[in-house]
Formats: C-alpha cells, sequence, structure tokens
C-alpha cells in the first residue's frame, strides 16, 4: 500500500540536496571572501565584470540570476567600495552601464586562489564536479524554458 504523503518526504525533495549544498559551499566561501571584504553575492558580481569588463544592469543580472530589485543595493555597495563605476547611458537615462574600475581590477590579484581554495574542500573527481556542472546548468536551462 502507498503512502499518499510519500512525495513530501524530505529525501525525496531534489530540491533539498541542492539547497544545502549551495548554503554549505556559500559557507565554505565566506572566510576566503572575508578576507577581501566581499559577500558570496559581490564575488560572483564581479567575476563577470572581471570577464567582461563592463555590461548593463539587466545583463549582469541575468548572468548571475538576480533581479533588479536586489542588483541595485549590491551594485551601490560594490561602487561605494571603488570596485565599480555605474553610469546612465545618455541615449536611454532607464539603461545604466556597469563597469571594472582600476581598483576592481587590482582586488581579481587578491581573489586569484579562490576557486583552487573551494575546490579542495569539495572532494569531487574532475569528472564529478564536470557532470555536476554539467546537470546543474541543464536543471538552469529547463526552469527558464
Amino acid at each position: 500500500m502507498s503512502n499518499k504523503y510519500e512525495s513530501l518526504k524530505l529525501e525525496n525533495q531534489l530540491c533539498f540536496p541542492l539547497y544545502a549544498a549551495a548554503k554549505e559551499i556559500v559557507r565554505k566561501y565566506k572566510p576566503f571572501l572575508d578576507e577581501i571584504d566581499l559577500t558570496y553575492t559581490q564575488y560572483i558580481t564581479l567575476l563577470v565584470l572581471w570577464e567582461k569588463k563592463e555590461m548593463n544592469v539587466k545583463a549582469l543580472g541575468e548572468c548571475i540570476y538576480l533581479d533588479s530589485g536586489t542588483m541595485t543595493p549590491l551594485l551601490k555597495k560594490l561602487e561605494s567600495k571603488g570596485y565599480i563605476e555605474r553610469k546612465r547611458m545618455p541615449n536611454d537615462e532607464r539603461n545604466v552601464l556597469i563597469s571594472i574600475t582600476a581598483q576592481g581590477e587590482e582586488l581579481r590579484d587578491k581573489a586569484v586562489d579562490i576557486p583552487n581554495k573551494i575546490g579542495s574542500c569539495v572532494k569531487l573527481e574532475p569528472s564529478e564536479a564536470m557532470e555536476l556542472y554539467r546537470l546543474l546548468y541543464k536543471v538552469l536551462g529547463n526552469i527558464e524554458s
């Protein structure tokens, strides 16, 4: 006889190990990010800007899965630290362009070892890490559509 509440068991939720793993990994980042005075969200924002150098708020938010309401205070904080610059586009005042500053670029040197430090905390073989990466982006892609 099947239990109609079987689907409500925590052990049967795909979302729970995703949530718990993400929370624990972000927790592992904290001491490394504290050393350079960044939050995890500030860090992932800078990861994108270190690569792209400049982009509008909407595109940046799409890259890191954050809405504009979350992006505004985040970007103001990074700007107050001197890491980014925000400027409104003259042809469209609603469009704000974000660019990395020289000080933001300098911070990149202090952050360069963080991925390796985190990698040593997560005990996965390289092939397992790549498979997990692939599956997680597959989940994100399916949620989007």
